[in-house]
């Protein structure tokens, strides 16, 4: 039976990072950490024996594009994306989301610019995820100088083998990731253990904006001993209407260690017709307006997910957003483009219709 079809366009995150960082081993962790959530996967290996390729093929299975020579796996060159791109992004397969390993020889600005220059329509960007080796840090950074081009590109660094790393290895990555992409989040794993609710959307079946539920972040699960065990998730709901620029300004200047923001948004006289899915990842963020499904309880609902996180700090200043019962929008510091006065931050972040 076919699954139904999505009601927004597929996100497609981009795993990049020079060879050797651990690309493979976070996605085969994300692979078997995504409880029911279909992942679709490009491998962009460019070498003679692609080894990563198969060895991701052995866990994702039917989610990966069979080539004619029997291997499952997407061995793409930049003139190839867009028609493997449409085909896992084919509604009766009900992907939920797809992963592009880039070849360690991969240029992240390139691909981000495809990826938004793309004409399908099923097709979002969701992100630039480029991994680090910490503890060959330095090596790298001497054998590829444009290692500092590709963090600035990042919209979350992954700062993998942390633990081989030590303490002051550790900071000392931090401290160089932070000099050369400045505002971009850096998250510190072992074994490539990154959680997958910094990058997935777990959606259950039906649920039209595609955000992950209360129930499904919360739902206990044997961890063990990985690490993101130790992240923290904050949940906000609100039955006033978010004023606009209030909740910009909070986006706009969102805590350290806050690596991940998803819900809805509602903004009520400012547009009373559409609620607003947010997705953030890292310092990548979209909006997307959609009609409220009928006789929806009108809320904001977020969750928010990163590590070290004050959950109370942050709920406060969600709550400082909302609108004055009653009132309308503050006023613009400055003029706004005119018939937009409220949303207009907000709209910056709303992808071009399709024309």
């Amino acid at each position: 039976m076919r699954r139904p079809a999505p009601a927004e366009p597929v996100p497609v995150v981009l795993l990049t990072g020079f060879l050797g960082a651990g690309k493979t081993t976070v996605l085969n962790h994300l692979l078997r950490e995504s409880r029911g959530t279909r992942i679709g996967v490009v491998v962009n290996d460019f070498g003679a024996i692609e080894i990563d390729a198969m060895t991701v093929a052995g866990q994702v299975g039917s989610s990966m594009v069979s080539l004619g020579n029997g291997c499952l796996c997407c061995a793409v060159d930049a003139s190839e994306l867009d028609a493997y791109l449409e085909r896992l992004t084919d509604p009766a397969l009900g992907i939920d989301v797809v992963v592009i390993e880039a070849s360690g020889l991969a240029e992240p600005r390139e691909l981000v610019r495809m990826l938004l220059a793309s004409d399908n329509p099923r097709v979002r960007y969701g992100g630039l995820v480029e991994v680090v080796d910490t503890a060959g840090f330095e090596a790298v950074r001497a054998r590829h100088p444009g290692l500092a081009q590709q963090l600035a590109v990042a919209d979350l660094v992954v700062l993998n083998k942390a633990d081989l790393a030590g303490d002051e290895g550790l900071a000392a990555v931090r401290a160089a990731v932070a000099e050369a992409a400045p505002g971009v989040p850096a998250v510190a794993v072992t074994h490539g253990r990154l959680a997958p609710d910094l990058l997935l959307d777990r959606r259950p079946r039906g649920e039209t904006a595609g955000q992950l539920s209360f129930e499904d972040l919360l739902a206990p699960a044997d961890h063990g001993a990985h690490l993101h065990a130790a992240y923290d998730s904050a949940e906000f709901t609100a039955r006033r209407p978010m004023d606009p620029r209030a909740l910009m300004a909070f986006l706009d200047d969102r805590s350290e260690g806050l690596y991940r923001i998803k819900g809805h948004v509602d903004f009520g006289p400012a547009d009373p017709g559409n609620r607003y899915g947010v997705h953030a990842v890292g310092r990548f963020l979209r909006f997307t307006p959609e009609p409220w499904p009928p006789g929806a309880e009108r809320l904001t609902q977020l969750v928010l997910i990163g590590m070290g996180i004050d959950k109370d700090a942050l709920t406060a200043a969600l709550a400082a957003c909302e609108a004055p019962e009653g009132a309308p929008p503050a006023a613009d510091p400055e003029p706004a483009p005119e018939g937009r006065p409220a949303m207009w931050g907000v709209l910056r972040y709303v992808a071009a219709p399709e024309t």
